[in-house]
């Protein structure tokens, strides 16, 4: 259910990583195509084996990262080794093969441009009613762009805010503040969609901003039942389509 003021709405703020780009899977794809070019067979049976080995990590080490445990050069070097040294890897095949599967995966995984289902239709329905729109990330500088590009959303992005900007992730509120200064306008006006409710979610209630947690149908529970949820994307959509946008004259109080 969506329960949000959008009388006082203008910019929409959307999480990247499986909320608009759908990285789950491209992720997999790119795994999948480091896996055979790095023969990677030597160390693991099959690539769903690789696979689930380098997620459950790489899903722990981000756990870490979002709430500052660890530093982004520790969270991209061990995602990599970690697995390697699972699967029985010597440290000398582990030195020679982290940097090489680092670069490589990056560079594969920024290529792929699928979104999630919904996502493209619900950022051209935000622009036409004329609500800007923001991108909210944790990821990487190095490859969060490309994923706008190659995904051919940049003409609707209207700001673009990641946590290299200045070194502090989501849920830390200083990042949404930042978002604010940078896109100059307010909490007030503010509203971030985001499928992750300890970063995402609890960052922008803690920002002052309205929030609407994209579920992606796990029916997580959550510490404040009260609040915006969707599962689906189309939802949020169809609630957009019928408001009369945030220029339109009956707004004009605001």
């Amino acid at each position: 259910m969506i329960s949000i003021d959008f009388n006082r709405v203008r910019w929409f703020w959307l999480d990247l990583d499986d909320t608009v780009w759908n990285f789950e899977s491209n992720s997999l794809k790119s795994l999948a195509e480091i896996y055979e070019s790095h023969s990677l067979d030597r160390f693991f049976e099959s690539v769903d084996c690789w696979r689930e080995c380098y997620m459950r990590h790489n899903h722990a080490l981000w756990e870490q990262y979002n709430i500052g445990g660890i530093t982004r050069d520790f969270l991209m070097r061990e995602r990599f080794t970690r697995p390697l040294i699972e699967a029985g890897c010597d440290s000398d095949t582990v030195e020679e093969l982290c940097r090489k599967l680092h670069f490589d995966y990056l560079d594969r995984l920024g290529r792929y441009p699928d979104l999630v289902d919904g996502a493209r239709e619900l950022m051209e329905v935000l622009q036409s009613k004329g609500y800007k729109i923001g991108i909210l990330s944790n990821g990487f500088k190095e490859v969060q762009y490309r994923k706008i590009e190659s995904s051919h959303i940049s003409h609707l992005v209207d700001c673009v805010v990641l946590s290299d900007d200045i070194g502090i992730n989501k849920p830390d509120r200083r990042l949404y503040d930042h978002a604010l200064v940078k896109a100059e306008t307010t909490a007030r006006e503010s509203v971030i969609v985001g499928d992750n409710l300890s970063t995402d979610i609890a960052g922008g209630l803690n920002a002052g901003w309205q929030v609407i947690f994209y579920d992606r149908g796990k029916r997580e529970v959550c510490s404040a039942p009260e609040i915006s949820r969707i599962s689906r994307l189309s939802e949020l959509t169809s609630v957009v389509a019928e408001q009369l946008g945030p220029d339109d004259d009956s707004h004009s109080e605001l």
